[in-house]
């Protein structure tokens, strides 16, 4: 996308406000594990390396050369998406934040936290469906809708869009695999169900904008940006069922065992 085309946005007003809420977040999780270690079994590595890289690769996506890069061309915009909303949260959701933040909390912080996680609301919003819904149901508004010319050229819709895309990502992988504490869990036929419809909806419509792009997007990056957010996406999605499977087969086996011992 040409600089006319990028309308008169810019990057965000100063660089120092997701550095300094990327750092914060870093801090915040080593304080919370080194707390936690010195009172329960001490927190996996391998989490911490999901953590870090995933908030960098969120944080790539809204500030540095590759937010500057995605003003200027659509295909740096799709490698944003995919690491904002897709690999980002998958890689926070698999270093539990709410378990390490309920093991660091004193007891009735953390009951006052449960509760509110059992709620109706909550219920509502980490439901697959509504999860879905949110983040496919939202890429179809930015891309099929007109949102993204519009946020183009006014500030707030482009900030709060990619609110919306990294919030949506991680709820929608949170409702799908339980790596953290989940008081309203559902039947992995269910989760496998909105699984497939989701990911089809991710897949038609990357093929809707490789044949025409959003205005303003020249067609070879509409092609590009396209191709990547098909094969990129599925790359990610491969993981993710993977994760998912591996869930369901452990949770079968652990079936199995109890009905054999029951016998």
């Amino acid at each position: 996308m040409s600089h006319s085309q990028s309308g008169t946005i810019e990057l965000f007003p100063s660089i120092f406000i997701p550095v300094i809420i990327t750092a914060a977040a870093f801090a915040l999780y080593l304080y919370a594990t080194l707390s936690s270690n010195k009172r329960f079994q001490r927190w996996p590595m391998y989490r911490y390396g999901c953590f870090i890289i995933g908030v960098l690769s969120s944080a790539s996506a809204v500030t540095g050369p590759l937010a500057d890069w995605a003003h200027l061309d659509f295909r740096a915009h799709m490698l944003g998406h995919l690491l904002l909303g897709m690999l980002g949260p998958l890689l926070i959701v698999l270093s539990s934040p709410v378990a390490l933040a309920l093991r660091t909390m004193e007891v009735h912080w953390a009951r006052s936290v449960t509760r509110l996680l059992k709620s109706k609301p909550v219920l509502w919003i980490s439901h697959p469906i509504t999860a879905a819904t949110l983040n496919i149901g939202g890429l179809w508004l930015i891309y099929g809708a007109g949102l993204y010319s519009a946020m183009q050229h006014n500030m707030l819709i482009h900030i709060l869009v990619h609110f919306h895309v990294f919030v949506a990502g991680y709820l929608f992988t949170a409702s799908l695999i339980y790596t953290d504490l989940a008081p309203h869990r559902t039947s992995y036929n269910l989760r496998s169900f909105v699984m497939i419809i989701a990911f089809a909806g991710h897949g038609i419509l990357s093929k809707l904008i490789y044949a025409e792009p959003p205005e303003g997007i020249p067609q070879a990056q509409g092609l590009t940006g396209g191709l990547l957010m098909y094969y990129g996406g599925d790359l990610i999605d491969l993981v993710l069922i993977f994760i998912f499977w591996l869930q369901w087969y452990r949770s079968s086996q652990s079936l199995f065992s109890k009905f054999s011992m029951t016998r």
